[in-house]
């Protein structure tokens, strides 16, 4: 793999080096988690996907960071820092055209994506910057509404998909925002798959190979 000059830190795996029309997959982990997290999903990613696995800009403790930080408040709800996720949508958005610009990789054969505050990220981006992305894989998060003001037009979602997948039982993120997130990308023209899994807060076998199906599918050749 081509040796990368980004904003942020990441480790990457390439994709196969017979591949003609190599993918690049962006992941993004979860607050209080770091670059290695979703790295090890690397390996199990479709042979023609450079992986970046991405650290978040934002330091909570050593080795624990976070895209942006929030207050729980008594009421339950969550209250974001909205300059720091801001922040950091922009510098993702940098780093994926710069990383693909050095791969040779398109927008339209960039897939990004993340767990909980990283899914988060990768569906503020898809919405908000389509014209950046094929599609977002989202794992157990759910859609922020300081970014509805900012949604692109629908038109510039023809051809864009979205994976939404979450945990039957989680007790983090609850079901309902992914029911929410697919609710609003029905009223889009975006090729929306994904479904509620067994599990917790957690991304369990049947989820993962339910999600590789769908890069596999995305990727595809006579998709290209």
């Amino acid at each position: 793999m081509t040796q990368l000059h980004l904003p942020l830190k990441f480790l990457a795996h390439g994709a196969q080096p017979d591949v003609r029309e190599p993918w690049l997959l962006v992941l993004m982990h979860g607050v209080g988690s770091n670059e290695q997290d979703l790295f090890g999903l690397a390996r199990m990613m479709p042979p023609q996907f450079n992986v970046l696995s991405l650290r978040a800009p934002y330091v909570l403790s050593p080795d624990a960071y976070a895209w942006f930080e929030f207050q729980v408040l008594p009421g339950g709800e969550r209250r974001i820092d909205e300059e720091q996720e801001r922040e950091s949508r922009f510098l993702v958005g940098e780093m994926i055209a710069s990383a693909g610009k050095q791969l040779g990789v398109p927008a339209e054969r960039v897939v990004v994506g993340g767990f909980s505050q990283g899914g988060i990220m990768a569906l503020s981006l898809l919405l908000t910057k389509p014209e950046s992305v094929r599609a977002a894989m989202v794992w157990h998060s759910r859609l922020l509404s300081q970014v509805l003001p900012h949604v692109a037009a629908p038109e510039a979602f023809e051809g864009k998909a979205l994976w939404v997948s979450h945990g039957s039982a989680d007790n983090v993120i609850p079901p309902s925002a992914a029911q929410a997130t697919r609710e609003f990308a029905r009223t889009l023209p975006v090729a929306l798959s994904g479904a509620d899994f067994p599990g917790a807060h957690e991304i369990r076998p049947a989820e993962l190979q339910a999600t590789l199906a769908w890069l596999q599918s995305l990727s595809a050749p006579t998709n290209a």
